[in-house]
């Protein structure tokens, strides 16, 4: 696990100055504490930090092939490099001069080019300069657990593991995309291949991009990403039993090549049945007692689900610590959560990922987690609502607007995920179709807030309802699927790859810990996305295969529990602790100065959220976290 960086002369011209990738790759040096590299070419320049997990005598970067024409610096891990350098030796026209898996892509890639991505299974971003074909490859992982950034400036592209580094080079772009804010708005995070800033682009999951000095300039210039892989649901044809004895067997081999360091590794353990299986997998591969489980908890009970985490532990014997999270140690992370982010996200579960993730590093550098199983099994609480909503949905819109209504008058609760809170999410949705309104339940802002929201000088610069253009988009992606197919592929495109692994990602890297997950293995994909829905999502039953597979295995309790999220109180907090930074940065003089938002619309939604009569924690958190970012990197622009 790493970081990495660089840039590259289009032109074939000079190369910026050392000191200058130097400085980007200092931005990086949580994701890699223990050692840095660079390489210098004729056109291009690498750099690397490096997180020591596996060779750590040898496996310092850029790795080079036997003659030093190919240059590599990767982030991530292949769990298959075992398999692959036992085939690559074979041949006998490879010699390797490391243990590590980074080599093996070099390999890998003399032998066949940038199909060399079709044998490789794990997490990674790399960029790969062939000096003898003067091209620069670069990819990133299936299901997007390792992120990879990059932009052209002039005549020079530069690229990075996180923005930071990017905004390190001199002249970077930090100018708003009107349309990403849009997105932010309504998703609470902003898609790819987008970012908050214009002209700086998220290489997709699944995709990789080749640029070769020897094409036209017009052709360097411009960056097209290709497809490697997709998600597809291509069903099989077998039954109930054969499938629950498939899943447990290719999910236990994800578990176990995931097993793969030289360091100490444990679990995330929240106690839900995501987490708790990849215990039980590990259960059958190694000695309980080393199992080491990590959990915090939280003194408010309806966000507090650490029992169920002890409760896993007990029954499997693990070596299991927790860690009890008073509020103030959680609000004292705020001012850190946007420089870990570095573009806005109003994911609030990023704090107590963070402080998982600190926790955690005190006793291990890898931790296992369970990200991925609610996406893959339809285990979202929306999922549920899925055939209401179809039904519901033809009703006449005068008639659904008194639904609304009604729904709006039930008594506001600030616990996590109150009843009240679910049904008027619920109702605001249904105007929209089964793709759209699935994001309208999870996101802020819907199109007819933001509507209210912005600017008059705003709006006239875009369509609000293009901030869902990206959903379409994605489900043209898809040849054959039915609409459950359709919400599954857009939770994994845009929910997961863009909210939930960004959000374990930087948490985990921030405190230089390396976080791995079983399910976003693609032979586990592949074959979660074969089977009939009605496996995954049996009447109100989520996760019904899942479930069935983990009985005698796992405790009933942890198998029956309903699902409940990584919450903290964040009604309560806008009402008590962060009242008075909330509204010093949503005062109404500095949003006008500001030109991007109406004034008098936060006003009305601050007011309501005070005094009880709505709860609006979510758009005022969405708000509040953008404002924040704005404050650290966006302060001196002048739009």
């Amino acid at each position: 696990m790493c970081g990495i960086t660089g840039y590259l002369n289009l032109k074939k011209g000079q190369l910026p100055q050392q000191d200058i990738l130097r400085r980007m790759n200092a931005c990086l040096i949580h994701r890699g504490p223990d050692d840095e590299g660079y390489y210098f070419g004729n056109h291009v320049a690498l750099a690397h930090r490096l997180l020591s997990i596996i060779d750590l005598v040898s496996g310092r970067q850029p790795i080079f092939n036997e003659d030093g024409s190919i240059a590599i610096v990767f982030d991530g891990e292949i769990y298959n490099f075992a398999e692959i350098r036992k085939e690559l030796e074979t041949t006998g026209r490879h010699r390797f001069a490391t243990n590590s898996d980074t080599e093996t892509i070099v390999h890998l890639y003399e032998e066949e080019g940038e199909q060399c991505l079709q044998k490789l299974n794990g997490m990674f971003a790399f960029a790969l300069w062939d000096e003898r074909r003067e091209r620069l490859f670069c990819a990133r992982d299936r299901m997007g657990q390792k992120p990879f950034y990059y932009s052209v400036q002039g005549d020079i592209f530069i690229f990075g593991s996180e923005l930071k580094a990017l905004l390190a080079y001199p002249d970077a772009p930090r100018n708003l995309s009107v349309s990403s804010l849009s997105q932010y708005l309504a998703f609470e995070y902003i898609p790819a291949p987008a970012t908050i800033f214009e002209g700086i682009f998220k290489l997709e999951p699944g995709h990789y991009f080749i640029i070769d000095l020897n094409a036209p300039i017009e052709n360097r210039r411009v960056i097209k990403p290709q497809p490697y892989w997709d998600i597809r649901f291509d069903k099989t044809d077998c039954t109930f039993e054969e499938a629950k004895r498939s899943f447990l067997e290719t999910y236990r081999e994800a578990v176990q090549r995931r097993l793969i360091s030289d360091v100490p590794l444990g679990v995330f353990l929240s106690g839900g049945i995501d987490s708790s299986s990849v215990v039980a997998m590990m259960s059958q591969m190694m000695p309980c007692e080393k199992i080491k489980t990590f959990c915090i908890s939280f003194q408010e009970k309806t966000f507090n689900e650490s029992h169920y985490a002890r409760l896993v532990a007990k029954h499997f014997g693990t070596d299991h610590r927790e860690e009890l999270l008073p509020p103030e140690r959680l609000l004292q992370i705020l001012p850190k959560i946007c420089s870990i982010l570095d573009e806005p996200m109003a994911d609030p579960s990023i704090i107590p990922t963070y402080l998982l993730s600190e926790f955690t590093k005190k006793h291990v550098t890898v931790a296992l987690g369970g990200d991925g199983g609610d996406e893959l099994f339809a285990g979202y609480d929306p999922f549920l609502a899925h055939r209401p909503a179809q039904i519901l949905g033809v009703l006449p819109s005068p008639l659904i607007t008194l639904l609304q209504k009604t729904a709006n008058l039930l008594p506001v609760s600030t616990k996590n995920i109150s009843c009240d809170f679910i049904i008027k999410q619920f109702f605001a949705g249904l105007n929209y179709d089964y793709g759209k309104r699935h994001f309208a339940w999870l996101g802020s802002f819907m199109p007819r807030q933001q509507n209210q929201l912005l600017s008059s000088q705003m709006l006239d610069s875009f369509d609000t309802e293009k901030a869902y253009d990206i959903i379409d988009n994605n489900l043209r992606r898809l040849e054959k699927y039915d609409d459950l197919d359709g919400i599954i592929y857009l939770y994994c495109k845009l929910y997961l790859q863009d909210d939930i692994l960004v959000k374990v990602d930087r948490a985990s890297m921030a405190c230089s810990l390396e976080a791995r997950a079983p399910f976003m293995d693609f032979n586990v994909v592949n074959l979660l996305c074969g089977f009939p829905n009605r496996w995954k999502l049996r009447g109100f039953t989520a996760k019904y295969l899942f479930k069935k597979a983990m009985e005698g295995i796992l405790p009933r309790e942890i198998i029956n529990r309903r699902k409940k999220g990584f919450g903290i109180p964040i009604a309560e907090w806008l009402k008590g602790p962060l009242k008075e930074s909330l509204c010093a940065l949503l005062e109404p003089a500095r949003i006008q100065k500001q030109g991007l938002f109406n004034a008098d619309y936060i006003s009305q939604i601050m007011n309501q959220h005070f005094a009880g009569k709505k709860d609006n924690r979510k758009l005022l958190w969405t708000l509040f976290i953008f404002q924040n970012w704005w404050n650290l990197f966006m302060s001196d622009f002048k739009r």
